[in-house]
């Protein structure tokens, strides 16, 4: 800046931020990582060992050794520390299965679309070939037409009939 104008040819400098910056990808690869674990069987078996092992120490060992006594409150605050954790990953790895999922949607819709396209273009192609064709001698008709005329030349000659000064070609 000069003369406290404002430069607008060059980019401004970086400001100073007050929170860390973090890549919101890698932060969402994470949570649906975390997620995914958190919905598993070895989750809750994990879960289960850990809060067993606690009871267990906090019931059976001496008094000097425990580190929760019986109400559990400090069993109760991390389990509730972990659910305040877990629900907002589980939400934004929905968030971002919703958004794939509508991607994909999207895609298959334009699909969708250029497959049916396609389809009225060849149906249309098909309908102008067969018009096409109503106007060319297909074989079956020509068969019929040289059915016909063998029939009728056969009517002409007749077995008992040989035509004056010919001879029959089969003798």
């Amino acid at each position: 800046m000069r003369g406290g104008r404002i430069r607008l040819d060059q980019p401004a400098p970086p400001r100073r931020r007050l929170l860390p910056e973090y890549d919101p990808e890698a932060f969402g690869v994470l949570s649906e990582r975390i997620a995914r674990f958190l919905g598993t069987g070895r989750f809750i078996v994990w879960m289960t060992l850990i809060i067993i092992v606690w009871l267990v120490w906090n019931v059976t060992v001496p008094r000097e050794l425990r580190f929760d006594p019986y109400p559990f409150i400090f069993l109760t605050l991390m389990l509730s520390l972990q659910a305040s954790y877990a629900a907002p990953l589980i939400l934004l790895a929905q968030n971002r299965q919703d958004d794939r999922d509508r991607v994909t949607r999207e895609q298959e819709r334009k699909q969708n679309e250029r497959s049916i396209s396609d389809t009225e273009y060849l149906t249309r192609e098909i309908a102008a070939l067969r018009i096409g064709l109503g106007e060319v001698a297909t074989r079956d008709w020509i068969r019929s037409e040289l059915q016909d005329l063998v029939r009728d030349m056969s009517e002409q000659r007749s077995p008992g009939r040989a035509e004056p000064g010919r001879e029959s070609p089969d003798r």
